[in-house]
């Protein structure tokens, strides 16, 4: 297993820098965050690769963003996120293929986004028509060869299963963010496993704690001070035969950020040794 982190792309003229960071830390791979479809161009693209092969970093993911409000809670986050209101939806789709597009210049072949809050009513209204959403964005991206992964955290691990099912495409899978399943109250993440383990081609090592109101989600914490058991799922994963990536996340800015990725790095590479003896 590889450990990675997080990098946002912005201005161009930021990246090496980033890059530089990244390399200094410790990785050598990261998955590629973007919010704005304007940063989509041929131009970057072109620029990335000379920057991935002039610092040695691979990019073991693309996590696309979409356009419009997003809200992070249970109330206004079930109108706005993802590709679950229909107001929202087409838009989304094209924000989608275009960024996997993207992507595919970069030779990525894992895009990750947020689906939002899947009805975990089948017979909800809005659940197949947001499965044939899905459809078609991994067709597009099928052309591409490329996978259209599920960050969790929005739905239960059976409903996301379910809308593959639904769905019926072979190239869905799952970008397991072990802290958002428990900060949205939705499972914990060594159980998910049962349910949708085959599935995980990326993960986001993350820590946090369960909701405490029905407002608001949990506290994401530093890796090794909330509720994620790392090492039942780092065990979990090897025992399905998972060898990819694990990316560290950690949703603050500045010093502590750095020192929290830097110690979360150590641990986890301690319990891999551990679990694989490698």
């Amino acid at each position: 297993m590889k450990i990675g982190v997080c990098v946002m792309l912005g201005d161009m003229a930021d990246m090496p820098q980033k890059f530089k960071v990244l390399r200094e830390q410790g990785f050598d791979n990261c998955q590629l965050l973007s919010w704005n479809p304007a940063h989509w161009t041929d131009e970057n693209a072109a620029r990335l690769n000379e920057l991935l092969a002039e610092y040695g970093v691979e990019i073991s993911a693309f996590w696309c963003g979409w356009e419009g409000p997003c809200t992070w809670n249970f109330y206004e986050g079930h109108q706005n996120l993802g590709l679950v209101p229909p107001e929202y939806r087409e838009m989304r789709v094209k924000n989608l293929c275009d960024g996997a597009d993207f992507a595919a210049k970069l030779g990525v072949e894992n895009v990750v986004t947020h689906m939002g809050f899947i009805p975990e009513n089948p017979n909800d209204p809005e659940f197949v028509p947001f499965c044939n959403a899905v459809k078609r964005i991994a067709d597009h991206l099928k052309q591409n060869n490329q996978w259209l992964l599920f960050e969790t955290g929005q739905e239960t691990p059976v409903t996301m299963l379910r809308c593959f099912e639904t769905a019926g495409a072979d190239n869905l899978g799952v970008n397991l963010d072990t802290a958002n399943v428990i900060l949205y109250g939705k499972a914990n993440p060594v159980d998910a496993l049962d349910v949708f383990g085959k599935y995980v081609r990326n993960l986001h090592a993350k820590d946090g704690r369960y909701p405490v109101n029905g407002h608001d989600l949990g506290v994401e914490t530093a890796i090794g001070e909330g509720k994620v058991d790392f090492y039942g799922v780092i065990k979990g994963l090897h025992e399905l035969g998972y060898n990819g990536y694990i990316t560290i996340e950690r949703e603050i800015e500045g010093e502590q950020q750095a020192k929290d990725i830097i110690k979360a790095k150590e641990y986890l590479e301690s319990i891999i040794k551990e679990v694989t003896g490698a």
